[in-house]
């Protein structure tokens, strides 16, 4: 019997963390197509390389003791709305992003339909792009300063947003071993 392996992902993408989450209801809260289950390898490579697909993972055990439900693809670089679709799924929502070219990074967390806490950089120019909330001792960790003032230099990496992502949900690049299930493949109406 052939058996799917996880496949870690994370570079140059965006991602969604829902915690307690069902796929197709992840899908629908992102207005998509059900395009149906693939393969791990498969429908990432297809969320990476085209601009309308997001490929959806089963439940998968992360932070907290918390099961999350991850969405990726490049789709999602675009913009999401995390506390609007935090307020339909009734979960605490988190927005990932990375592209080492431009050094963009960011990451955004909403629970009950309101925003938490939002964080955006490019490090092609040094600026900081969103900052709401107080940084939590995870973004501290990953070289965040307590609060953000004209002469506060901020840089970060790759590697923090997927430090960030660790605490508060799942690194999505560790992600190894038999897979728990297909995927969800989703696309946005043409």
């Amino acid at each position: 019997m052939d058996t799917d392996v996880m496949t870690g992902f994370g570079g140059k993408q965006a991602w969604l963390a829902v915690a307690g989450g069902e796929p197709q209801a992840v899908l629908e809260a992102l207005g998509l197509r059900d395009l149906g289950t693939v393969g791990w390898r498969a429908g990432l490579d297809l969320a990476h390389l085209t601009d309308d697909r997001v490929a959806i993972t089963p439940p998968l055990p992360g932070a907290r003791g918390i099961s999350w439900v991850l969405a990726a693809g490049r789709r999602l670089m675009q913009g999401v709305d995390i506390v609007e679709i935090s307020a339909k799924l009734g979960a605490e929502v988190q927005f990932f992003a990375t592209h080492r070219v431009t050094e963009l990074h960011r990451w955004q967390r909403a629970a009950g339909g309101e925003l938490v806490r939002a964080f955006g950089y490019v490090g092609q120019t040094g600026e900081v792009t969103s900052w709401f909330g107080d940084p939590d001792p995870a973004e501290r960790d990953a070289g965040l300063p307590g609060e953000l003032d004209e002469e506060t230099t901020v840089l970060v990496a790759e590697r923090d947003v997927f430090r960030v992502a660790a605490a508060w949900s799942i690194d999505p690049t560790t992600l190894t071993g038999p897979a728990p299930g297909p995927l969800l493949l989703g696309a946005a109406d043409a």
